[in-house]
């Protein structure tokens, strides 16, 4: 079997940050490359159909490259694309919609609008989630140094391992004092003699840690214990506290289960206020340690002003807002039309929709917690009336077929879908075809430097 590939073009881009090229009829994947790369590469894996194989040399660099910013890049499985022009990163985004569109959906020529990029490349998110662990992830450099002492680790789970941490000393996606905050809680924590998480043994004192900000330079940090007792909590919530006074709000939870989800668990508000304020549109949104929110506000706002846009609401319309998690887009649109009557299963997240409404002053719309295939029936419809418009911002998964097929017999004039994965909206739309008609499609860059696409489907009823 060849076990080497030489002059291989780079042609396209694949998931998880990798590019292809072709060889025998065959595809090649290869990491950290980018469509215009020449290389030699050795092969390590060789199926009937797909070849993976890692880069020896590089003959020729792409026009597209760039230098990478994060001294991170290639460990790290957060910002695969920092080696990539903004540019570049669009096309292949548009791209993957529209070729998503083409061969799931079956529409030859879908009318696509151009995307729209992000207004900030780094330091757009306003949320990052830390994971320690007792034994740090070896990079390579670590693992040719036979010298090197292995340290405890916060940082970021290594792709696909939940019990794996890289230790992290920057990441550029988030605002100072993020790095500062992690590098001092880290610091203080090995000082202070404060033991680390070990996920297999599920032993450990600190185990993850959030931190949230809004643009209005509000900032929240959240620290999960597993077994630290009363006193090192204590300590450390009280020299984070001294160190960062610019700190709103400061919570702690205690998770001792074998998963690090935290929904089921109670916050403790160790000082400050109890949320945060995002404003959005002219509203305001409150966040609690479990809020879900969209992690690029900037590009949200944009984001929902495209649904709106798409939407074209009346005064005398209803509309159902699906999967709507903290009545974000539900209030957004609220001003616009009759009514909006908001879905989501989380119940926490209801309970906050209907705050984000109270405390902005919209009384016409309706929050109903359920999962949504048993939700969304015909009594429902009976119940509530039939909608003229609906908004479907449903998670990566898509839709249930059970609820597209109510969708379509709904009756709705417009449907305005908000995907964040263009594979499931085009299934989603195959699945509508006999009832709709996809009139437009606008990808949305939320996520500057990863593979990561929103877009916002526009489907008039036939």
């Amino acid at each position: 079997m060849t076990k080497r590939i030489e002059n291989l073009e780079i042609t396209d881009i694949a998931d998880e940050g990798r590019g292809l090229g072709r060889m025998d009829g065959r595809v090649v994947f290869v990491n950290h490359v980018v469509p215009g790369d020449i290389i030699n590469a050795d092969i390590k894996r060789k199926k009937n159909k797909f070849i993976e194989a890692a880069v020896t040399e590089y003959l020729k660099y792409s026009d597209h490259r760039t230098n990478p910013s994060c001294k991170h890049f290639g460990v790290c499985g957060g910002c695969k694309r920092q080696n990539m022009q903004y540019e570049q990163q669009l096309f292949y985004k548009t791209k993957q919609v529209r070729d998503a569109l083409v061969r799931i959906a079956g529409i030859a020529n879908p009318v696509m609008e151009e995307i729209l990029p992000s207004a900030q490349v780094y330091q757009y998110r306003n949320r990052l989630d830390f994971a320690f662990s007792e034994k740090e992830w070896l990079t390579a450099d670590k693992l040719q140094n036979k010298e090197y002492q292995i340290q405890p680790a916060l940082g970021f789970h290594i792709t696909g391992r939940f019990d794996k941490v890289l230790n992290i000393d920057e990441c550029l996606l988030m605002q100072e004092p993020t790095n500062r905050i992690r590098n001092f809680v880290k610091s203080f924590a090995l000082k202070e003699n404060y033991t680390f998480f070990n996920r297999i043994s599920q032993q450990g004192d600190l185990r993850n840690m959030l931190v949230r900000n809004t643009t209005s330079g509000q900032w929240m940090v959240v620290i999960m214990f597993a077994d630290a007792d009363e006193e090192k909590r204590s300590r450390m919530l009280n020299a984070i506290k001294e160190e960062f006074p610019e700190i709103t709000s400061l919570y702690y939870f205690i998770n001792q289960k074998k998963n690090d989800t935290f929904f089921d668990l109670q916050p403790v508000l160790w000082s400050g206020t109890e949320t945060i304020t995002e404003s959005m549109g002219g509203l305001k949104f409150t966040i609690g340690p479990k809020t879900f929110f969209q992690t690029n506000p900037v590009q949200a706002n944009e984001l929902y002003k495209t649904a709106l846009s798409f939407a074209a609401l009346q005064p005398q319309e209803s509309v159902y807002d699906l999967y709507t998690g903290t009545g974000t887009i539900a209030n957004f649109l609220a001003k616009q039309c009759k009514r909006v009557i908001g879905i989501d299963n989380v119940e926490d997240s209801i309970v906050q929709a209907r705050l984000n409404s109270e405390s902005n002053a919209i009384y016409n719309t309706v929050f109903f917690a359920g999962d949504m295939r048993e939700t969304l029936d015909a009594s429902f419809f009976e119940a509530n009336g039939f909608p003229d418009v609906i908004i479907t911002d449903p998670p990566r998964a898509g839709m249930h077929p059970d609820v597209v097929n109510r969708i379509c017999n709904s009756g709705a004039g417009r449907i305005v879908y908000v995907s964040c994965n263009p594979s499931t909206m085009a299934r989603d739309i195959a699945l509508m075809k006999d009832h709709y008609t996809l009139v437009k499609v606008k990808p949305v860059d939320m996520f500057p430097q990863t593979d990561h696409i929103e877009c916002v489907a526009l489907l008039e009823k036939k």
